[in-house]
């Protein structure tokens, strides 16, 4: 049986309780109407089948809390103690002193009663302002009134016994209970069979304790069995209620949602207030007593409606609060948001150039936010955010503004003379900052922050002004991230140079504009050929020829690198395997080098893409290498290694691209699965003639040797470079002196020759 099959099983309602509830009706029904010989055993069977129920249900349906049913329990084995005790003391067997322990008794079964109904509305948990608990109250005033008035006050005499006293009582206690179950009946939840029966229950034990009351304290003429049978449904059904397993409900949690005000409720308002008032002020004055307990009781109605008259307004003033304050805050960091900020900087600039003063807005945006986001989830990021809110407002005057804008993004208004260069401090001492660890569940995290600052000058606005600092802030994370930019009016045309560039680039991969340009990769020692590394160019009908240097980052922040550079593996494998084929079979195997970009490294269909492309091609594994930067890896080490080792495992051969510029640290190549390391042109570029870049290529060399690498120099420009890399023992080498990346009709002549003799002097 299934997990799903065991849970259904065991939310459908049990035999046992049908059992039980249809010998309990049984029973009751020769008390009331069977021989008088039947009575006795009826009752006892009754009682006895409620115990077994009390006992068993709690531990079969298990709710989260046992507590009001242990409550429960001990109130049965009380009310069945007090009601042999009563027998006992009409057959005149108990002492004179002892006869109000069976009225005495039965208090504490009450208070049990209600400390169940109590544990349950607590763990329901409802709402604070939730007017249910007033509507019971009502009701239980409006029951207490009327039971008053018109059945204990009328029998009340001057003799009555301290027994009958006691008794004359319990409907009033009752009604404190009734007060708890309809509490428990109003609140908005979920309304199970469980619930009803307790309600029922409660119903029944203030019918049945009214009618003893009527019978034993006030010597009303009632039939005896009448009353037995009464408390005898008030037991049944409150220990059936325990069986059912909808128990499980009346102890978890529940949903608190507002709704009108139903006519049934209204209609039960209306009666239980008008009803008691009006009689009062129309029947005669009775017992001096009497008047003054109905006098109360009438009063205590009165202020329970006037506490409900100011709770329901108190209630919807505090929902319109909270509907005006959602519309200009934040829900996530509670900060102001956008609009309320907008607000703000256009009152500022316009008091700024009446007063003469300076409104500074810092644009704050956090670097590598989505990698927090990645790695631990959303939870964690939203964590993340409502720290940065606290430690952003920590830094600031009461006076100035911190507001949040977007995902991880937040706008800073400060306000002063133009002397004080609030704006530049404040960006600052931002950034020390954020240089400190933030303390979040999953540990400390660090994260910096690109901010752009901008300042109201020469009229302008409040949008242009967060324009303004928006692109400033950009500014800053070009420049490299944890820096702060201030803005200027150069900027304006770079923004539009950007916007229009991101434009032209969408669709450039559909529209054919881009071409894979391939440069050859030599073998120093023999001067062969031993592959090509494939670099992605673009021509765009309306801008030309624009540089990798200019599209590349705007294509990897919009996500536009995923399918540039799937497609640039494709096209590259392709082309090697038309190369493959055209040299034949006895050449020397070729390779090629495809970059691959971080979000590519994220995405774990990249490894399919791989092993696609190199099917469909006829092409080993090792025909391709793929080459990743350091800096990209360490951005998301943990996720990177998952794709790179299953690459690995493929036969790929994995490159670290432009070595020497990124960590470099022996730690983090030593994890990675890579096979080449290409050492940056910035290194190699004054070799040969006693550089001072020299003895760190050395080292370069001696450590990858070591570590089983071969290695790659990267911008080889002259025949001094090549031999010196040729001397330290380099593999490979690239650059200019061998040719520029270029198109695959271009380069006929590198795949026709078999051998390229480069290697004299």
């Amino acid at each position: 049986m299934t997990h799903v099959q065991a849970s259904a099983r065991e939310d459908r309602t049990p035999s046992e309780f049908w059992i039980l509830l249809g010998l309990n009706t049984a029973l009751i029904m020769v008390v009331l109407a069977g021989p008088s010989w039947a009575a006795g055993p009826a009752m006892g069977l009754s009682l006895l089948c409620g115990l077994v129920a009390i006992h068993r249900g709690p531990r079969r349906h298990r709710p989260s809390d046992m507590t009001p049913w242990r409550h429960i329990r001990i109130a049965s084995w009380i009310f069945i103690a007090s009601s042999v005790l009563r027998l006992v003391r009409e057959a005149g067997a108990l002492p004179g002193q002892l006869i109000l322990l069976p009225d005495l008794l039965t208090v504490p079964a009450y208070v049990l009663v209600g400390l169940c109904f109590s544990v349950m509305l607590r763990r329901r948990r409802a709402a604070e302002d939730d007017t249910a608990w007033v509507d019971a109250l009502l009701m239980g005033l409006g029951t207490a009134f009327l039971a008053w008035v018109f059945l204990i006050a009328p029998n009340l005499d001057e003799n009555l016994s301290a027994s009958q006293l006691i008794n004359a009582l319990f409907p009033i206690i009752d009604v404190v209970v009734l007060v708890l179950a309809a509490r428990l009946l109003l609140t908005h939840g979920t309304r199970q069979p469980a619930l009803w029966l307790m309600i029922v229950a409660c119903g029944a034990m203030f019918t049945g304790d009214l009618l003893y009351c009527l019978r034993w304290a006030l010597q009303v003429e009632l039939p005896e069995v009448l009353v037995n049978v009464f408390l005898l449904l008030m037991f049944a059904l409150l220990t059936a209620a325990s069986l059912h397993p909808s128990m499980r409900t009346l102890t978890e949690p529940q949903q608190f949602v507002a709704r009108n005000l139903s006519r049934a409720r209204s209609a039960m308002i209306g009666v239980m207030v008008i009803f008691p008032v009006a009689l009062s002020s129309l029947m005669p004055s009775g017992t001096w007593a009497g008047d003054v307990i109905r006098a109360v009781l009438c009063v205590c109605l009165v202020l329970t409606v006037l506490t409900r008259v100011i709770r329901s307004n108190n209630s919807r003033a505090r929902a319109e609060r909270i509907s005006r304050r959602r519309l200009t805050h934040d829900t996530l960091t509670d900060l102001p948001n956008r609009e309320l900020l907008t607000e703000t900087v256009v009152s500022w600039t316009t008091r700024a150039r009446a007063e003469k003063t300076e409104v500074g807005l810092l644009f704050v945006d956090l670097d590598r936010f989505k990698m927090i986001n990645d790695n631990w989830g959303h939870q964690v990021g939203d964590e993340l955010l409502r720290v940065v809110a606290a430690r952003l407002t920590e830094q600031v005057r009461p006076d100035d503004v911190v507001s949040r804008v977007g995902g991880d993004e937040f706008l800073i208004a400060v306000a002063g003379p133009p002397h004080e260069r609030r704006a530049e401090a404040l960006a600052e001492r931002l950034l020390t900052e954020f240089s400190r660890p933030f303390s979040l569940s999953i540990g400390d995290v660090v994260t910096s922050v690109s901010i752009g600052v901008a300042k109201s000058a020469d009229g302008v606005d409040a949008l242009e002004l967060i324009r303004d600092a928006d692109t400033a802030m950009y500014r800053a994370k070009s420049n490299g991230r944890n820096a702060y930019a201030m803005f200027d009016a150069s900027m304006h045309a770079q923004v539009q140079d950007r916007v229009r560039l991101e434009l032209a680039l969408r669709g450039a991969v559909q529209r054919g504009e881009l071409a894979a340009h391939f440069q050859p990769i030599i073998d120093l020692a023999s001067g062969e050929l031993d592959g090509f590394e494939a670099l992605m160019r673009w021509h765009s009908p309306e801008l030309g020829h624009v540089s990798p240097v200019d599209f590349i980052p705007i294509a990897e922040e919009t996500g536009m690198i995923e399918e540039m550079g799937a497609w640039l593996l494709r096209e590259s494998v392709r082309q090697l395997g038309e190369w493959t084929v055209q040299r034949g079979p006895g050449a020397r195997p070729l390779h090629v080098s495809v970059n691959v970009a971080v979000r590519q490294l994220r995405d774990g269909s990249l490894v399919r893409l791989v092993d696609d492309a190199l099917r469909e091609n006829n092409l080993p594994s090792s025909a391709l290498w793929l080459e990743i930067t350091e800096s990209g890896v360490m951005e998301d080490l943990e996720t990177a290694l998952l794709t790179l080792n299953a690459l690995r495992t493929m036969g790929v051969t994995l490159c670290i691209d432009d070595f020497g510029t990124g960590y470099s640290s022996l730690s983090y190549l030593n994890r990675l699965p890579v096979g080449i390391v290409k050492i940056d042109r910035s290194f190699v570029s004054d070799v040969g003639g006693n550089g001072a870049n020299e003895p760190i290529v050395r080292a370069v060399l001696a450590m990858t040797r070591a570590m089983g690498h071969r290695v790659v120099a990267e911008g080889v420009e002259t025949e001094a470079q090549r031999d010196w890399l040729r001397e330290q023992g380099c593999d490979l080498a690239q650059g200019w002196l061998y040719g520029k990346a270029d198109l695959p009709a271009n380069l006929t002549g590198w795949i026709e020759r078999r051998e390229r003799a480069l290697t004299e002097a």
